[in-house]
């Protein structure tokens, strides 16, 4: 197994941020089966710990090309950027008064006549938001706009934390 494949050859498929979820699955799959521990077990400690570092990488792989966010941060740092932190601030001052705006919403739920509706609502705001910035990110990294896709990263990751958010608050409610 060669490590020093990127995590898109890794499953033999295309660079870029469409993906074909169902046949990343199919592939991750076939590759757990392969590099099982199972099918190691008869073998000398050397093989063994290449196949448990194998199974690790194609975890990683996996699960870094299957998340929307952790996939935009990885194309970006496949063209040089450092986008693996969280720490990305949008200078997108109309987005961020929408998210205050989205954070207060959000605050004055359970004061609401009908907190459970009014998340409801708020989930499909939100999940329609991290489309949205999906889709502008995507636009950018096609058209080989990789700065202004840096740009739009950070308007993901505040998408996605907000929406995590609300699953949490829902189980919140869930709970009450």
């Amino acid at each position: 197994m060669n490590n020093s494949k990127n995590f898109f050859e890794i499953f033999s498929l295309p660079v870029g941020w469409e993906l074909d979820v169902d046949q990343l699955g199919l592939r991750f799959r076939a590759l757990q089966k392969t590099f099982h521990p199972d099918r190691f077990a008869n073998k000398n400690d050397f093989e063994k710990r290449l196949a448990v570092q194998a199974a690790a990488n194609f975890n990683q792989a996996y699960e870094t090309i299957k998340n929307p966010l952790s996939r935009a941060q990885y194309l970006l740092e496949l063209e040089g950027f450092a986008a693996n932190q969280e720490s990305h601030i949008t200078a997108d001052g109309h987005f961020l008064m929408d998210q205050m705006l989205l954070r207060e919403a959000l605050s004055e739920i359970k004061d609401s006549a009908d907190p459970k509706q009014s998340l409801a609502s708020l989930s499909i705001e939100a999940q329609q938001t991290a489309m949205e910035i999906q889709a502008e990110f995507a636009r950018q990294y096609q058209l080989k706009a990789y700065d202004d896709a840096f740009g739009t990263l950070a308007k993901m990751q505040f998408a996605v934390k907000f929406v995590n958010d609300i699953v949490e608050f829902e189980a919140e409610l869930e709970d009450l």
